[in-house]
């Protein structure tokens, strides 16, 4: 039973209501038009699922999927009715299966030359969709790659090529995900710039099948841009379980381009999309071009006189900037500021251009963005309506909201989260962890005797055989013992992104990172950053805003990497075996302070502003691949093992060369006399307040610049053991704990830095640089100072 609530806001609509958009009142042109891309158009019709525990954001279901956004953005979307749904819509029958029509069976316009790619020529595919649509999955099938695939928004953050297996000669590239080709974040332009400017032979747009109304709104306007297309419609073995069917020939027929049913995660259809890619590749099979806004009703009407108008206009300009016509069109109604310098119109025809522009807005009653926007979805669900039978409730969507009730819960989602994370430190660094790395070092033990052993019975000079021991198999070595530790970290962190509880994080985390200047799509990349930096950082890209993705860069490195775990192991068996777990946790919180802490200090100061809204997608739950979770362990694992018999290899030899010569290159029988004695000298008093003002503690910090991991291996050489003797030799359990704590806090790898260097430039990497320096120092001194205050240690 409907009741009339009109002119009130989204945020004002309660949980389980439904209601039809009136209209977006948004000041923010960006922000509209991405609010327009991601469905919200007036006339859609909106379900209230819940807010977040802190009252903010909200949580709404639209054509079929669920979207996040905050209550301050819900209130400028005004609602025409509101009402309970009475009742669900009764399920139309299953469509009748018929056949798919082969390749060349359809009708096709072929490239203006009429001439064919030879056979064997380079081809370059380019995979484009939206997020989550599963690109990165077909993309491991397609090339064999490794890739990570996640079921987070925004898991792939760059390109990624890689040769299609037994087609060398074609070039498949991986891009970013895209709602639109109007991109509202980082990684959409990298997506948008590549179809534009790289010109790919031909793009495969893969489109969710379960969801296929609002990934057909990306199609259209890749349709737009006259290129090579094939759609790879991906999830048909979940439409399928869930009594869904869809009618392949009827949307191919309708959309004018090759259709194929695929499941990237079973590895079905694969074969045949390939041909059909290739083959409209090589003749350079364009959409036929439907005029999909040429459907009944006057709104639409005057949208499509107003497209056909202004594409009469820029023709000419359009052909010499090299962009289709009728993409150029509307992307020059939407006030596309790249289109329009591209296309370098005269005042004049930019002046008629708004006059009919104006014209089409007095006629359809409403704005260009949301009638352009109303003209897509209207052929969308005219096409759903056709040739989609959608389930009632598809078994994924089900559970996903059955576990929801738990995992975002008003009151039991932030409990359970400490939980989850509380298990995820205990399985790390617990009983599971410890006896894992004990059983590497006792490996790694047993053939670092073995050796010795061997070199010593053929009589291997003892300089030489100091080097490979006391070098390369103490320094490598003691580090690959923490190689269980760095596996299970990524692996639970993996899960938890893989399941799409990452993107269930950031709706409860919202308003607590709104506090400190960020978004709740922020927490994401910290998350990650407990893994990785380097990755953490790039994943910043997904960020909508240069103000929310410089602040989230400039605090990740403040979360504790994966590469630090070996120091924390170390120190932490040796000093204080009986609170290993409680010890690990006080750092891990230390670092996320500092971080707060410094985001407090940034808003009021550099990063003034309030941060971006936050609209984001929220994926299905879903069980993580075996195959894909054993990829990315063995991923983990290689990249390394490649850092130990690489950078810390490297380190190891130039620490035992530094720390056995002097100066005249003799061997030294005092390490103290060496050349890194003397170097290291140098800094050693700027630690003096800490605790370790010993030249070996301060070498190793200056060797882990190069790789976190280097720490342990310096000191493995300088010491000759890492037995807890010999680090009493060097610290206190008070020095030890500040030694951990400048450890966590000062700059990451060198890798971490460049990533920040190619984010935001060399001025704000060493900002960083020095900033983090100057934290580290000064929470380590308060460290050593309290606890020697208290004698807690």
């Amino acid at each position: 039973m409907a009741t009339n609530v009109t002119n009130k806001g989204l945020d004002e609509l309660p949980v389980g209501a439904d209601a039809l958009i009136a209209s977006v009142d948004s000041d923010d042109i960006a922000l509209r038009q991405h609010i327009f891309d991601m469905g919200l158009t007036p006339g859609t019709e909106v379900t209230m699922v819940k807010y977040a525990p802190m009252g903010d954001p909200l949580e709404i279901c639209l054509r079929g999927y669920e979207l996040t956004l905050r209550r301050a953005d819900a209130a400028r979307i005004r609602l025409a009715d509101a009402h309970v749904r009475s009742s669900t819509p009764a399920e139309r029958d299953r469509l009748a299966a018929v056949a798919h029509p082969a390749i060349g069976e359809r009708s096709s316009r072929p490239h203006e030359s009429g001439a064919a790619l030879r056979v064997g020529a380079p081809l370059s595919l380019a995979l484009a969709g939206n997020q989550n649509c599963g690109k990165t999955t077909l993309f491991n099938q397609l090339t064999g790659a490794n890739q990570h695939v996640g079921n987070f928004p925004g898991v792939t953050v760059a390109r990624k090529d890689g040769r299609m297996r037994n087609h060398p000669e074609v070039t498949l590239t991986d891009l970013p995900g895209i709602y639109s080709l109007s991109p509202y974040t980082g990684e959409e332009v990298v997506s948008r710039q590549f179809i534009l400017n790289e010109h790919p032979s031909a793009i495969i747009d893969i489109v969710d099948a379960s969801n296929i109304e609002r990934n057909l709104y990306l199609t259209l306007q890749l349709m737009e841009l006259e290129r090579p297309l094939v759609i790879a419609l991906n999830m048909m073995d979940e439409v399928a379980a869930n009594g869904g069917t869809v009618d392949i020939n009827v949307l191919e027929s309708m959309l004018g381009v090759p259709v194929v049913p695929i499941s990237a995660v079973r590895d079905e259809g694969i074969d045949e999309l390939v041909e059909h890619a290739i083959h409209v590749a090589r003749f350079q099979e364009r959409p036929t071009q439907p005029d999909f806004c040429a459907t009944e009703g006057r709104a639409i009407g005057a949208t499509h006189r107003c497209i056909q108008a202004v594409a009469a206009l820029i023709a000419d300009h359009a052909e010499r900037a090299g962009i289709p016509v009728r993409f150029a069109a509307t992307k020059l109604i939407e006030g596309d500021h790249l289109v329009i310098e591209a296309l370098g119109l005269e005042c004049n025809e930019s002046a008629a251009i708004e006059h009919i522009i104006a014209q089409m807005e007095a006629e359809t009653g409403t704005d260009r963005l949301a009638a352009l926007a109303d003209m897509r979805f209207t052929f969308i669900e005219q096409i759903c309506q056709a040739s989609v039978i959608c389930p009632r409730c598809s078994r994924e969507h089900a559970r996903s909201v059955a576990i929801d009730r738990l995992l975002t819960g008003r009151y039991t989602a932030i409990p359970v989260f400490a939980v989850i994370m509380g298990l995820v430190f205990w399985l790390t660094f617990g009983p599971l962890g410890s006896w894992m790395k004990e059983l590497m070092q006792q490996l790694v033990d047993v053939f670092t005797r073995a050796c010795a052993a061997g070199l010593l019975a053929a009589g291997v000079n003892s300089t030489v055989r100091s080097l490979v021991i006391d070098g390369v198999f103490v320094g490598v070595g003691t580090v690959l013992s923490f190689l269980p530790l760095i596996v299970i970290l990524f692996l639970l962190l993996s899960l938890l992104e893989d399941s799409g509880y990452m993107a269930r994080v950031a709706f409860v985390m919202d308003k607590v990172l709104r506090h400190l200047g960020l978004s709740g799509r922020s927490f994401v990349p910290m998350l990650v950053g407990f893994g990785c930096s380097v990755p953490a950082i790039m994943a910043t890209r997904t960020l909508p805003s240069e103000h929310d993705r410089k602040m989230t860069v400039l605090l990740t490195p403040f979360i504790s990497c994966s590469a630090k775990l070996p120091v924390y192991g170390l120190l932490c068996a040796a000093f204080f075996p009986d609170n290993t777990v409680i010890v690990m946790t006080s750092l891990y919180m230390i670092g996320i302070l500092a971080g707060v802490i410094v985001a407090f200090v940034l808003r009021r100061t550099a990063f003034r502003g309030d941060p971006v809204p936050f609209i984001m997608e929220l994926p299905n739950y879903r069980m993580p691949g075996p195959r894909t979770t054993l990829m990315l362990m063995w991923s983990k694992i290689k990249d390394f093992v490649t850092r130990a018999f690489t950078i810390i290899f490297i380190a190891s030899v130039v620490i035992w060369f530094l720390q056995t010569f002097d100066f005249r290159l003799n061997v030294v029988a005092d390490q103290s006399q060496s050349l890194l004695a003397a170097l290291g000298g140098l800094l050693a008093p700027v630690f003096g307040p800490l605790g370790f003002g010993d030249w070996r503690a301060s070498t190793a910090l200056v060797t882990g610049l190069l790789a976190k991991e280097s720490v342990i291996s310096t000191l493995s050489v300088l010491l000759g053991s890492i037995s807890g003797d010999a680090l009493a030799s060097l610290f206190t359990p008070a020095s030890a704990y500040a030694f951990l704590v400048f450890t966590l806090l000062y700059p990451p790898c060198v890798a971490a830095i460049s990533a920040v260097r190619n984010e935001l430039g060399v001025r704000c990497a060493l900002a960083m640089f020095a900033l983090q320096c100057g934290i580290a120092w000064t929470v380590a001194l308060v460290a050593r100072i309290l606890l020697r205050a208290i004698g807690l240690f």
